[in-house]
């Protein structure tokens, strides 16, 4: 079933309206009628609504629909989790943040650090977050999330380190020596949460292809990251990612 997200103003008295480029896609892209039903998540609950109404104005379009059933959002996972992924080479970042989305990361900051070939252009930097948000947001509808996951403009390696000081456990992936395995980490730093308590805040940080250099590594543990490996063999920069992601639905969502 086609799936929307809409922001709670959107519902009122029973009745959904999709608006602008939503309407567009239901009408003319997706080719709905009065009568269909549609999958519709403001990011607290999800309906399921069926097909009321159509704009006749193709300029100023919006859709309605009634809603028959709600129920909570169940697909989130119990804690929060921030990937901050350092600009890799090509359209790897499109899969990454496909697949990080599917594996229920809430955020995608890109950031660029010393080993990154590929550079963030300003004058392209709005276009590409844009396109990058759309990625998102259709990977959303496609897996069943209750959210859009957030994909953040690129950022440089010391605003990165800046903003992950506000989780509550920082993992950072590095391939050299003096780390922690994953599996150890989450044992000793984020047990199984009991009801009613706070969601926890994980940051994932994942390098380019060269990984991080050995004063990037050094400015991270200063600042209090977990550095963690991934096991005996070197994954890819956009394998690493799908990988942490799994082991953290793993220990707190199929356990």
């Amino acid at each position: 079933m086609p799936r929307f997200f809409v922001q709670s103003q959107d519902i009122s008295e029973g009745k959904v309206t999709l608006r602008d480029d939503q309407a567009l896609h239901i009408a003319y892209a997706l080719r709905l009628a009065a009568g269909e039903h549609v999958t519709i998540c403001d990011g607290d609950n999800v309906y399921d609504c069926v097909l009321t109404g159509f704009s006749p104005d193709k300029s100023h379009p919006w859709v309605t629909a009634d809603i028959l059933s709600g129920s909570p959002a169940d697909t989130e996972p119990p804690y929060v989790v921030r990937l901050y992924q350092a600009l890799p080479k090509g359209d790897k970042l499109d899969t990454i943040i496909q697949k990080s989305v599917e594996c229920g990361v809430c955020e995608v900051v890109p950031f660029e650090s010393s080993r990154c070939v590929a550079r963030a252009k300003p004058e392209a930097e709005e276009r590409k977050t844009q396109r990058r948000q759309r990625i998102a947001e259709e990977a959303a509808k496609q897996c069943g999330r209750g959210i859009i996951p957030h994909v953040r403009p690129t950022v440089s390696f010391e605003q990165m380190i800046s903003s992950v000081q506000t989780a509550d456990l920082v993992l950072f992936c590095y391939e050299a020596r003096g780390t922690k395995p994953l599996g150890q980490v989450l044992n000793e730093k984020m047990p199984v949460l009991g009801d009613g308590e706070k969601a926890k805040e994980i940051a994932v940080v994942i390098g380019s292809e060269g990984g991080f250099s050995q004063e990037e590594a050094r400015r991270a543990a200063d600042a209090g990251c977990c550095m963690i490996g991934l096991g005996k063999r070197i994954l890819r920069c956009e394998t690493a990612p799908v990988f942490v992601l799994s082991c953290l639905s793993y220990q707190y969502e199929l356990s």
